[in-house]
């Protein structure tokens, strides 16, 4: 699929502010005052700069409203809901700690199951589509939300937890990419789309469309094998083995978490690029790819 930027921003920033936001819920770092506010501002930045970015992919943007009526059958709709009610709660809790110095923890604890319960909607986005075989596996909502709490830690100045989280999302991911480059199309082939498979082997006489059309732009984006090894790479060494390493082999201070964050960004904007690039769309089989 598409590599839109806006929803390579999203998937990346508001995992990481949520996955703030749940440590901060948490406890996690125990700040207080205006030491508190700093934190609660990025994670806020995070979060809903990610939101709005994904609001801009929209054709027209005052329908993003719309998207909350459904929350009953779409994963996009729950995603809005859980991101609102998530930042309102975190809201009343960091007034509290940052204004009154007051820790209402159970408003906390809310908050931080609410942050994460976001990235899990935001995970069943993609994991339903049955449509993209790469995305529909269970590997995707951990995936998901191992890349809030490894980020999330790394920003909280959670070094060890980081480390851990970074290197079991570093496994999961290269099971994930092995697992979807064995899947494919999940099977599907232009005979079982079209249903015609029983009169043998079948080939495009010609297009449907004698011209690029918004389907061709969105659901059949063709990235070369060469350079996908050459990001999964990247993504691996700079979005978990070196923050990961940083967080456990060296004394962690101000320029080691500040590497390793910058470094786990790059990466995961790298792997999130490639999640999209790599969706193979069972749509391509109508237009013979």
């Amino acid at each position: 699929m598409h590599p839109a930027p806006s929803v390579i921003l999203f998937t990346t920033l508001s995992g990481l502010g949520f996955g703030l936001l749940a440590f901060l819920g948490l406890g996690l770092p125990p700040v207080t005052g205006w030491v508190a506010f700093v934190f609660f501002c990025l994670a806020y930045v995070l979060a809903v700069g990610g939101l709005l970015a994904s609001v801009t992919h929209l054709a027209n943007k005052k329908n993003a409203i719309k998207a909350f009526r459904e929350w009953r059958s779409s994963w996009l709709s729950r995603e809005g809901v859980f991101a609102v009610a998530s930042l309102l709660v975190m809201a009343v809790f960091a007034i509290a700690l940052v204004f009154f110095d007051i820790r209402l923890r159970t408003v906390g604890a809310l908050g931080a199951l609410l942050s994460l319960t976001t990235v899990f909607t935001t995970s069943m986005i993609y994991t339903q589509l049955k449509t993209v075989p790469r995305w529909n596996m269970w590997t995707t909502p951990p995936i998901f939300l191992l890349h809030a709490i490894g980020g999330g830690a790394l920003l909280a100045g959670q070094p060890r937890l980081a480390a851990v989280s970074l290197i079991l999302l570093g496994f999961l991911m290269v099971w994930a990419w092995i697992t979807g480059d064995e899947k494919g199309l999940g099977g599907t082939t232009m005979e079982t789309a079209t249903g015609l498979g029983r009169i043998g082997k079948l080939r495009l006489l010609e297009p449907p469309h004698s011209g690029q059309n918004y389907l061709l732009k969105e659901m059949a984006y063709d990235v070369g094998r060469k350079h996908a090894q050459k990001l999964r790479v990247l993504s691996l060494v700079f979005g978990y083995a070196l923050p990961a390493a940083l967080m456990l082999l060296f004394t962690v201070h101000h320029t080691t978490a500040l590497i390793a964050i910058l470094s786990h960004l790059f990466g995961v904007a790298a792997g999130r690029w490639l999640f999209f690039a790599e969706a193979a769309h069972v749509q391509r089989l109508y237009y013979g790819k």
